[in-house]
């Protein structure tokens, strides 16, 4: 696909006297082919591998915060708190950056949203330093990251498929979930190392530069300009493109679903799986080395799974594939409550780890791959939104339970649940009709008359 300079005129505001190219056309309106993009195999790894070092900067920062609070406080409560601060900014400023996403340069905005997490970072390195080292000063970082996430994650979204062939996303996808797994399998041990033989702070520096390296491979990128299916009738304001967005999500009954399961998931799945550090530390001891192994086992199933799903490809019916996944985390999940064992409990987050690319690179694909271009912002911005509010709501109940209640328990009782949840959306006859939509090509054509009037569905 031909590009645009970068100071192209702006998205949202095209020169009267200039009517969009039929290359930009064709990117709101069709899938994007290998012959569109020629040299997409190198756009791809560059951009993809820009975001992985500025991933991996932002997951020792991660590690480091919820190790300090662990080993600090063994707290349920201020575990609970990290994750609100960490999480709930996040789900207020997709509200946003879903609809920025849609209407400004998406690389831009990925880039502003960089720089701004690692300056604060290096602020917080420089307080730590002159020896302030209160809660409250993580909890504003946290919040603060959370936020630059609220920008950044819906622009991610929508940008692969600017410049990834249509057919090429499900592997693409499966690339990227395996790198970050890699990185995710590095980063608790380089964290760990860090942290036991030196200090916080040096860890917060080495965000800063990854996250340095990672904006200049981004700019090296070049993405193509996007115009809208509905900006030739005229320019609508920031909270029409809201209410449109809004509009659109609740009007699409297949990418309401997909929404939905992936917030049941992470209010039943992830929430808990936050305690497990908690669990290893009251249960089997507080030794680092035991937080490392555990993230270690995560990372290395997300490795496997990783490579698995980029081989493989996944099913075709991609709601098939959640489903399945879905089943696999519920038991696990119970299996961990039961643990009794140290090494056995390893065992059982590395099949976590394993079926986490098996969940959401089908997620995140199957919305690509439905979703019209450019809509996919505002899209992943609620997809920023579910994830950032389901954290802070599941930890909201379960932290404060892991006071009162072993982990052990509250494992079990979320495994159960998320069952129930399975069995009922294959009883609910809506449930059925996703699953025999599951692939998206023949979801396209019967979803598109449930959006909003004016949408201009996407040809297959």
């Amino acid at each position: 696909m031909p590009t645009t300079p970068d100071d192209a005129p702006p998205v949202d505001e095209p020169a009267p006297d200039a009517p969009p190219r039929a290359s930009d056309v064709s990117l709101a309106q069709a899938p994007l082919t290998e012959a569109d993009r020629p040299t997409w195999r190198r756009d791809v790894t560059i951009f993809l591998s820009g975001q992985t070092t500025s991933l991996l900067g932002s997951m020792l920062v991660q590690y480091a915060i919820m190790w300090h609070l662990t080993l600090e406080t063994r707290s349920g409560t201020v575990m609970a708190l990290y994750a609100v601060f960490g999480f709930l900014p996040q789900a207020v400023v997709s509200v946003f950056g879903g609809v920025w996403a849609d209407r400004l340069d998406r690389r831009l905005l990925i880039v502003g949203a960089d720089a701004t997490i690692a300056a604060t970072t290096l602020v917080l390195a420089l307080v730590m330093l002159s020896g302030y080292d209160d809660l409250w000063l993580l909890y504003l970082v946290s919040a603060i990251r959370s936020a630059g996430a609220g920008i950044q994650t819906p622009a991610v979204g929508a940008l692969l498929p600017q410049i990834t062939p249509t057919d090429k996303l499900m592997r693409v996808n499966g690339i990227n979930g395996t790198i970050q797994s890699a990185m995710m399998l590095v980063a608790p041990a380089v964290a760990a190392g860090i942290y036991a033989s030196a200090s916080i702070e040096t860890i917060f520096f080495v965000d800063v530069v990854t996250a340095m390296i990672g904006i200049g491979l981004l700019l090296l990128v070049p993405v193509p300009r996007l115009v809208r299916t509905d900006q030739v009738a005229g320019v609508r304001g920031y909270v029409a493109d809201l209410v449109g967005g809004v509009r659109y999500v609740a009007g699409h009954a297949f990418v309401r679903w997909v929404l939905l399961m992936w917030g049941v998931v992470f209010v039943l799945i992830v929430a808990p799986s936050f305690l497990t550090p908690l669990m290893i530390v009251r249960s089997f001891g507080d030794e680092v080395w035991m937080l490392t192994v555990n993230e270690l086992a995560f990372s290395v199933g997300m490795l496997v799974g990783g490579i698995v799903v980029a081989a493989w490809g996944g099913l075709r019916n991609r709601v098939a594939m959640v489903l399945v996944t879905t089943v696999g985390f519920a038991l696990v999940n119970v299996a961990l409550g039961l643990s009794t064992n140290l090494w056995v409990f390893f065992g059982f987050m590395l099949l976590v780890g394993l079926g986490v690319p098996f969940f959401s690179t089908p997620t995140m694909t199957v919305l690509q791959e439905t979703v019209e271009p450019d809509r996919q912002g505002r899209v992943f911005g609620f997809v920023g939104i579910v994830m950032a509010v389901a954290m802070p709501l599941g930890m909201s109940v379960f932290g404060p339970l892991a006071d009162r209640y072993s982990v052990e328990s509250l494992l079990v009782a979320a495994g159960v649940a998320l069952l129930l949840v399975v069995v009922t959306a294959l009883v609910l006859p809506s449930g059925r009709r996703v699953l025999h939509q599951g692939a998206p090509a023949q979801e396209a054509t019967e979803a598109s008359e449930a959006t909003e009037p004016d949408a201009v569905p996407a040809p297959r």
